[in-house]
């Protein structure tokens, strides 16, 4: 049988689904939901014809108002937590650092690799996703961190286990994604004394919607780039054990989230950001990779594909990985246009099937692909994606 497949979450939306999206308050939540559900039927189907093994929803229940790039994911967390407002506040800063941290984050726009090509990030026709400046409203938090989610979270859970099962597929074939208290404490804060009691807030309220996904019998997928974007947010470059500290505090409050969480139903999913910027001071994956697998799941799915971590599928030979512990690599690019050929692929699933066996390894994405490339190209991707993995059989 050939590897398996999957993706890491976004997918392309619809043009139904977001001009519903744009009249939500004129045509109402209930005639919103009818074409939601249309469109995560749609989107499940498409997925499982081109092959991919464990599928979602494209993440299309996470779009929020046209007044908010649905690109910003974290901007679901209105749907999920009470406590925020909107702020026109640039800053996106965080509170301070939690008790023996070293660790600020900087501006978006005095990210070091922003500012070293910052003629690249100004320029609208540079080509990179992300410009720099602009004003943009932030979630702030302003009360106490309370889970508001539970319809929301029912929802994603009812629309995609029932397309699942239009599919032929049963919920253990599908995943949710959901954010984790580190993004999710990426936002400002005008209420909480300090940073920890922020991402306390945060596991605690985060907890009861991996709940709700793994009670369905789904697989939570919990986002976090936060553990390696937020190295390039810190400026002057800090020292790496400093940083080192600055995550293992994240990574203690996302274990106490998952705390009751069955293990074999989280994937853990770590990115240098998606942005099509130049990424020349991502923080290697060696200097963190420890970390990462402290997170209490089965698989980690992470970028093995572009140009700037692709190298990096070394680190793993040094690594003495659980035998319970699955690797869920990138072997499709959201950086570039170029759909990769199946050979590529499937020399890049080799490299990880070589060092943990092929029952270990369930070849995916880089990140989202909704909203990075173009929608028949991302589908196109994907095709290769499953194209290359059937290169391999085992």
């Amino acid at each position: 049988m050939p590897i398996r497949t999957t993706h890491v979450g976004s997918l392309p939306r619809p043009k139904e689904l977001l001009d519903a999206n744009a009249r939500r308050a004129e045509i109402g939540e209930e005639a919103f939901a009818e074409i939601l559900q249309t469109s995560v039927d749609a989107v499940v189907r498409r997925e499982h014809e081109i092959g991919l093994d464990v599928v979602n929803d494209g993440e299309y229940g996470h779009i929020m108002t046209e007044t908010v790039d649905y690109g910003a994911w974290w901007f679901y967390s209105f749907s999920r937590f009470g406590g925020l407002e909107l702020s026109s506040d640039e800053r996106f800063d965080m509170a301070p650092p939690a008790a023996g941290g070293k660790i600020q984050l900087a501006p978006f726009a005095e990210r070091r690799d922003w500012q070293r090509f910052a003629d690249a990030y100004s320029d609208p026709e540079s080509g990179i996703h992300v410009a720099k400046g602009g004003s943009t409203a932030f979630p702030t938090i302003t009360g106490p961190l309370t889970y508001i989610g539970q319809d929301a979270v029912q929802q994603d859970i009812e629309f995609v286990t029932k397309a699942l099962a239009a599919n032929g597929l049963t919920p253990a074939d599908g995943f949710v994604a959901a954010l984790s208290p580190g993004s999710a404490a990426r936002i400002s804060n005008a209420y909480y004394d300090n940073d920890l009691e922020v991402l306390e807030a945060c596991g605690a309220a985060l907890h009861q919607e991996y709940k709700a996904i793994t009670d369905a019998g789904l697989t939570v997928q919990v986002d976090d780039p936060s553990i390696a974007e937020a190295w390039d947010q810190v400026n002057p470059e800090p020292p790496v054990e400093d940083y080192r500290d600055y995550i293992q505090v994240r990574i203690d409050v996302l274990n106490r989230a998952l705390e009751g969480i069955p293990e074999d139903q989280v994937r853990f999913h770590v990115c240098w950001g998606s942005w099509h910027g130049p990424h020349t001071t991502d923080i290697p994956l060696a200097d963190i990779v420890d970390k990462v697998l402290q997170v209490n799941a089965r698989g980690y799915t992470f970028e093995a594909a572009n140009a700037r971590h692709e190298h990096e599928w070394t680190v793993w030979r040094d690594i003495d990985l659980p035998e319970d512990k699955v690797l869920i690599p990138g072997v499709v690019g959201h950086s570039t246009n170029v759909v990769e050929h199946p050979e590529l692929v499937a020399q890049r699933i080799q490299r990880f099937v070589d060092i943990v066996g092929p029952d270990r390894v369930i070849a995916s994405t880089d990140c989202g692909l909704g909203g990075r490339v173009y929608p028949s190209i991302a589908w196109a991707k994907l095709e290769s994606l499953v194209a290359g993995a059937r290169l391999l059989r085992h």
